[in-house]
């Protein structure tokens, strides 16, 4: 069975927009990004390692599942939750693939994931301080700053993998 993006066509950010929503806007716009970089592929293909690391895509997306969770749920809500696939003990537990989960229920775990992020957010104002354990206190737009760079970061990532996996390439 094929993966289909719930969140296609991707949503266009405003171009001009208050800060606040531009970040919001520019987030979702990466996380549906992602998703169609995923979009047409059965488990095999999103699941298929076509570089020497442990990239595939979907761990990518259990990645950034993760990363929600680490930077919205531990750092700014400053919740001792445990991180999805057994960050920090279990080292890339993420990109692992060994727990049995299909492409299908890591993508609900993500969107869960990003709405989760998007309530917390929406709690917060952009000065509001967060701390991480290695790097000490963190602000609001940093973290979504952070964000932005570490979707974009994966993103390329994806954009390469998929293209490997299947010639796909996508503007």
């Amino acid at each position: 069975m094929t993966f289909t993006s719930p969140l296609k066509p991707s949503p266009e950010p405003r171009t001009v927009a208050p800060e606040r929503l531009a970040l919001a806007e520019w987030l979702d716009f990466h996380r549906a990004e992602l998703l169609a970089k995923v979009d047409g592929l059965d488990d095999e293909q999103a699941d298929r390692r076509v570089v020497p690391s442990l990239n595939t895509l979907h761990g990518l997306v259990r990645h950034l599942a993760k990363v929600e969770h680490v930077w919205f749920v531990t750092v700014l809500l400053g919740s001792d939750e445990p991180a999805p696939f057994g960050f920090p003990d279990r080292r890339d537990g993420d990109f692992l693939l060994d727990d049995g989960a299909t492409l299908e229920q890591d993508v609900t775990r993500f969107l869960a994931a990003c709405e989760r992020s998007r309530a917390i957010y929406e709690q917060l104002d952009l000065d509001d301080v967060g701390v991480h354990r290695r790097i000490g206190e963190v602000d609001v737009r940093w973290v979504m700053l952070h964000m932005l760079e570490e979707y974009a970061q994966h993103n390329g990532h994806a954009d390469i993998l998929r293209e490997l996996i299947d010639g796909t390439t996508q503007s």
